[in-house]
This record gives C-alpha cells, structure tokens and sequence, in this order.
C-alpha cells in the first residue's frame, strides 16, 4: 500500500500525539502548542533528513521536549518543572487513540459553537490557525484570538482530559457530531465568498467522523452522520459549471456523481436503519439516499422523501427542515401545497428574510405560474445571501424571469 502523503500522515497523527501527551502531562493548552511546533519541525525536517522509521514517537519525542521546555521558562512553577524535566522522554506513543476525548473536549459545553469548530480544527484536524482563519474568512489575528479564548475558557472550566460518563458522554456526543456537521456544511455550501464551497473543509470533516466512527461504529447517529456526509460530498463535483456557476440537484449530470463515496454511503445508511432508533443525522442520511437511489431527478421517490422529512420534523423540528418538507410536499402534491407550507414559517424570526425561504418560495411561485412574485423573491434572495455563487444564480434566476 503507498504511503499517505505527509501532510495526510501528520493530521492523522497530530490528535494521537495530542492525546497521549495531555493524558499524561493534563494540560490541554501547553500541549497543543508543544505539540503544533512538533508538527512544524516535522514539515521542516522530514523532507530534509527523511522520514522517520517511528513518525509518530518522534512528534511526542519533539512535542515532549517543547513542552518540557516550556514548563521550565515558567519560574512560578519551577518545582514541578524539575521533576518533570528529569523524565524519560517517551520514544512512542501509546496505542489507545484519544481522538474521541480531544474531541470531546474541543466541544466543551462552556464555548460557543464558533469556538468549538475553530478548536476542532486546530487541535484534532491539525489546521494551522492561517488555515482556518482563510476557510472562514477572517483576519488571522482574530481567528487566533479566539483560539487562545477557547483554550483559558476550558482551563478555567477545570476540565479533565477523559470521557465524560453516563448522560453527560451522550449530551458531548451530540455535540461533536453537531461541530462536525458545521463544519462540513460550512466545506459543502460556503456561507460567503466567491467559491459555493470549500472541499478542504469538507473532506476535514469526513476524515474527523470517520475517526469517531472507527471508534463508536454501533451509534446510529456517528454512522448516520458519516453516511449523509459521504452522500453529499458524493454531489460535489456536479454541482457547479466549469465557470463556477451553481447547477440546482435537479439539473445535475449524476453521471459526475462520485458512485464509490455514494455506495460507501448507501451501505453505512442500510446497515443503520435495522437498529433501535432513528436519530436526526440518520434519517437525514435516508433522504440523501433516496436522492441517490434515483437515476434521473424524475425518478426521484419524492413521497418517501416527504415522508422521512414529517419523521424528521417531529422529532427534531427546525424551520430548515420544514422548508424542506415544503419542497418534498410541492413534488407531491403541487406547488399551492407546497407555498402553504411555507406561509407558516413567516413568523418564525430565526428565518425572516432567509435567503433559503426566499428562494424556495420564488421557485414554487414560477411553478405556479405567478411570475411577478417569482422575479421579486427571488431578487430579495440574491441581495440576502453572502455567497457569491448563490447570488449569482438567483440573479440569473430572476434575469430570466424578467425577459
């Protein structure tokens, strides 16, 4: 088997190393950064010199060096530093993975969703802080800033490095899958910015569940999530023109469909569905198989994928997923069906002037043949959404209709 790149192999070793450095020395933020500048040296020496028989003992070697090093500059705590500056320096890293409780603990309840994923990225996908600062488009400095925030708001939380019991495990499960499920949607459909997405942060993603997944491979919900992620990504590829311009699900050339990522998929959603519940992230998965199951978009089972969404919508309401439902019932049972639907979705305040809601309801007015009402939401639309592929495509939508 060929070797992965080394850049593949040292954001698969980063979290391994971190795991076993913080398990054994208990803080979180020294050994992120010891082990950060062990992977720098790596970029720079590896190529230089080789790579390592060990690659893995010679981060934690390297990243217990720099954290040793670090504790002794710290001369309120000079003590502790001496007695752990005459330990033997570690050759190898221990063969548990605590991937799952690095996680866990980037997901700390006490950050907010924006911190968590920053941290995620940092400390488990072993994204430089430039690298996350440009996938979310903002100035390093303050991509940084929160970093550091994140790490004194766990450290002051006193959290320990191990798995939460009971309850509490569960409640951090949901949401590690939650962060994970942002960050590819942020990688899927990039909320601002010239490009509709952002494959590095969607394959992040799909690498960092499959890891949760190798270690809980029974949760329906770790397989349902991996499973829609795979579905999706599978789309990528068909869902922009040469230009970069967005081509809508229906219009798509399946034929650019990545059939391997979709068979992955169906298989991880068939094994799935035999368990004792249905989760949110699972029965997700199941429309994105329906989808997939389809040759051509007529073929499309619209009323079982109406179906799951009422499934889905009763067991986790969200106006999203009503807007979607909306969708499924217009292919079902007619456009006023559908534009009905959305009509109850006007007074919820998280979706008031939604790009999404305007422009699902300008679609289903042109198939109504209310053309007028199509070209102004679909207008409102374009001007309400921070991506400049979407905008794009409504204006050409609305240009259309205008004609």
């Amino acid at each position: 088997m060929t070797a992965p790149p080394m850049e593949d192999l040292l954001r698969e070793l980063t979290p391994q190393v971190l795991g076993a450095l913080g398990r054994r020395h208990g803080q979180f933020e020294g050994c992120e950064d010891a082990v950060q500048e062990a992977v720098l040296a790596a970029t720079v020496q590896w190529p230089a010199e080789g790579m390592p028989d060990n690659p893995r003992g010679w981060l934690m070697t390297v990243a217990s060096r720099r954290l040793i090093d670090q504790m002794r500059s710290d001369h309120a705590r000079r003590e502790r530093e001496s007695a752990v500056a005459v330990e033997v320096v570690p050759e190898d890293v221990p063969d548990t993975d605590d991937t799952l409780v690095l996680l866990f603990l980037c997901c700390h309840p006490s950050l907010t969703a924006a911190s968590q994923t920053a941290l995620t990225l940092r400390a488990v996908g072993g994204l430089t802080t430039a690298e996350i600062a440009r996938a979310f488009l903002v100035p390093e400095a303050t991509m940084a800033a929160r970093i550091s925030r994140a790490k004194q708001r766990i450290k002051a939380a006193g959290s320990s490095f191990g798995l939460p019991d009971g309850a509490e495990r569960e409640e951090r499960l949901r949401v590690v899958l939650h962060v994970l499920y942002l960050i590819f949607n942020e990688g899927y459909t990039a909320s601002s910015g010239s490009a509709l997405h952002r494959a590095d942060l969607a394959h992040e993603a799909i690498r960092l569940t499959r890891m949760v997944h190798t270690q809980l491979p029974a949760d329906g919900e770790v397989t349902g999530l991996l499973a829609l992620m795979l579905l999706t990504h599978a789309r990528r590829e068909a869902r922009t023109t040469a230009a970069g311009d967005l081509v809508p699900l229906d219009e798509q050339d399946r034929t650019k469909w990545d059939r391997a990522l979709i068979d992955e998929g169906l298989e991880l959603v068939k094994s799935s569905l035999a368990g004792p519940a249905l989760g949110p992230y699972l029965l997700q998965a199941a429309i994105a198989a329906t989808h997939a199951d389809a040759a051509t978009a007529q073929e499309t089972n619209w009323p079982q994928v109406h179906a799951l969404y009422l499934i889905l919508e009763r067991i986790a309401p969200n106006p999203m997923v009503t807007l979607n439902r909306a969708i499924a019932l217009a292919e079902t049972e007619g456009p006023p069906a559908g534009l009905a639907l959305l009509n109850t979705l006007d007074s919820d305040e998280r979706m008031a002037g939604h790009h999404r809601l305007l422009s699902v309801r300008a679609h289903l007015l042109e198939k109504t043949g209310d053309l007028a009402g199509a070209y102004e939401h679909y207008r409102r639309a374009a001007k309400s959404t921070a991506s400049i592929a979407e905008r794009r495509y409504l204006e050409a939508r609305a240009g259309r209709l205008r004609q």
